[in-house]
């Protein structure tokens, strides 16, 4: 799961809107701003990526693009941007934020303006709407602190959902969450998902060292199809496999893995765990020919 760690406005921060003027905008992120009846900001009708950035290069853009793409053709939206207009304005957005050590790049893509009041969208015939889309490119530093952890009482992930599969601006509840967490002085919180079973932080995808292997929840379990998830799996690096907390308690140790990061979990449900070796080696791995 890669929004998690996004960096709010900040020295360096630069943001672009793909209106009014048609080169579109470049600004400010406290300074631009979406129509009010846009859907993305009425509704979370919209959908996000998170893209590592190092020296000027983002980190493994194609699986993001076709995780993006993918989930909006799932959820009926019109297809948004390709690495061909991605890519020159991000270059943009290096020169202009002048940004010299890593960055978090955000790519968003909006249902936009159209169909008027409520939920409804518009019908056959009827105007549809132009999808929008803005970015914004922020300094970014790797967290590596290890976190304490709960599992929530309040949210749980829905494997049954198609919008769970997806990375929509919809957050409430990890939002919610992780005001949970932080009421008993833990850093995240863990989310079970289908069968009780543990699923995702409200950020990131969980790995957890067991018999001396990774494993992280299969999607059945609800978890959103994180890029370093697919990423280990494709390299044979994690394998797919249900687990409870139990297993959890009882492992070598446990990873919250993000596009942006990893962070080793120290304390889960007030019990110490230890701290997994060869997490950093796993990140490298990840990101090696990416």
């Amino acid at each position: 799961m890669s929004g998690g760690g996004d960096t709010g406005p900040g020295p360096g921060s630069i943001a672009w809107i793909d209106a009014p003027a048609p080169q579109g905008t470049w600004g400010d992120p406290d300074q631009l701003s979406l129509p009010l009846n846009d859907r993305g900001l009425l509704l979370g009708d919209g959908l996000f990526e998170t893209v590592l950035v190092q020296a000027g290069r983002p980190r493994l853009l194609a699986e993001h693009l076709e995780r993006w793409q993918a989930a909006a053709a799932s959820l009926g939206m019109a297809p948004p941007p390709g690495a061909d207009r991605v890519l020159p304005l991000l270059a943009d957005a290096v020169a202009r934020s002048g940004l010299s050590g890593d960055g978090a790049l955000r790519l968003n893509w909006s249902r936009g303006s159209g169909g008027g009041r409520g939920l409804g969208l518009p019908g056959p015939g009827e105007p549809q709407g132009r999808p929008r889309f803005w970015l914004q490119l922020s300094p970014w530093r790797r967290p590596s602190t290890p976190v304490a952890v709960i599992v929530s009482r309040l949210e749980r992930r829905n494997p049954d959902s198609l919008v769970s599969r997806c990375k929509t601006f919809a957050y409430a509840g990890a939002i919610q969450a992780l005001r949970e967490a932080r009421a008993t002085g833990a850093d995240d919180a863990l989310l079970l998902g289908g069968g009780g079973h543990l699923c995702c932080g409200t950020s990131a995808n969980l790995f957890v060292h067991l018999k001396g292997e990774w494993l992280t929840p299969p999607l059945a379990s609800g978890c959103l199809p994180g890029v370093m998830r697919g990423r280990g799996l494709a390299l044979g690096l994690v394998r797919e496999g249900a687990f409870g907390v139990a297993d959890l308690l009882a492992s070598e140790g446990a990873l919250l893995i993000n596009s942006l990061g990893l962070r080793p979990i120290r304390r889960c449900e007030g019990r110490d765990l230890p701290l997994p070796s060869g997490a950093e080696r796993l990140w490298k791995q990840l990101l090696a020919s990416a």
